[in-house]
C-alpha cells in the first residue's frame, strides 16, 4: 500500500476496482483541518479524467501495470492485431480503445502493450512517430508569411498541419502527444 502523501505523477493505482494513472497532487493542510491529498487521474479503462481526494496518511492500492513488447500486424473490421514478438501469440485490441494510439502506429511498428492482471489496457506510444506524407497542399508563391503551413495527410490518415517546403513522400516526425509537426526525419 502507498502512504496518500507519497503519491506522485505518473504512478499507477486501484481505487474501487479502477485502474488510474495519477497526473497531479495537491496537498492542502490548514490549521483547523487535517490534510487533505487531491489527486488529478486519467482512468486507463475508459481514459476519462477524474479528481480523488483522501485524508492526509491514508492507504492507497498501487495497480502494478505490466508492459511488453509486440509487433502491430494488421487491422481487422472492429481490432487491432499485435504479435507477441516471443511467443508469437496474437492479441486483438478493439480499435474504439486505440482511437488516438492507432493515429500513430504502422503495420510492423513495435509498440508497449500495456496490461493489468491480464486485461489489457492499451499501448504505450513513443514520444515522437516517423510517418511519411501521402497527400500535401502545393506551397503557394508569396503565401510566406511567418510560420506559414499547410495541410498535409500522412499514411495513417493523420492530417496535420506543416511548413510550406514539406512535400508528398517525405518522412516527418510527429509528437504522439499532440499529434502536431515536429521536424522532418532524418
Amino acid at each position: 500500500m502507498i502512504n496518500s502523501n507519497d503519491l506522485k505523477p505518473g504512478q499507477t493505482i486501484n481505487v474501487d476496482g479502477d485502474i488510474y494513472v495519477v497526473l497531479d497532487i495537491s496537498q492542502n493542510k490548514t490549521a483547523r483541518s487535517a490534510m487533505v491529498v487531491k489527486a488529478k487521474v486519467r482512468n486507463l479503462r475508459t481514459g476519462s479524467n477524474v479528481e480523488l481526494s483522501w485524508g492526509g496518511g491514508e492507504k492507497v492500492e498501487p495497480a502494478m501495470i505490466e508492459k511488453k513488447e509486440m509487433q502491430y500486424l494488421y487491422d481487422t473490421d472492429d481490432a487491432m492485431v499485435f504479435m507477441d514478438n516471443e511467443t508469437y501469440e496474437q492479441v486483438e485490441i478493439p480499435m474504439d480503445r486505440l482511437e488516438w494510439e492507432r493515429k500513430f502506429v504502422k503495420a510492423n511498428d513495435n509498440v508497449n502493450i500495456s496490461s493489468y492482471d491480464g486485461e489489457i489496457i492499451g499501448i504505450s506510444l513513443p514520444d515522437k512517430a516517423v510517418l511519411q506524407v501521402t497527400e500535401c497542399e502545393p506551397a503557394v508563391k508569396g503565401d510566406t508569411a511567418t510560420n506559414a503551413s499547410k495541410n498535409a495527410t500522412l499514411e495513417t490518415d493523420l492530417e496535420v498541419r506543416v511548413p510550406l517546403f514539406i512535400e508528398e513522400g517525405e518522412m516527418i516526425v510527429i509528437n504522439t502527444s499532440d499529434g502536431k509537426y515536429s521536424g522532418r526525419a532524418k
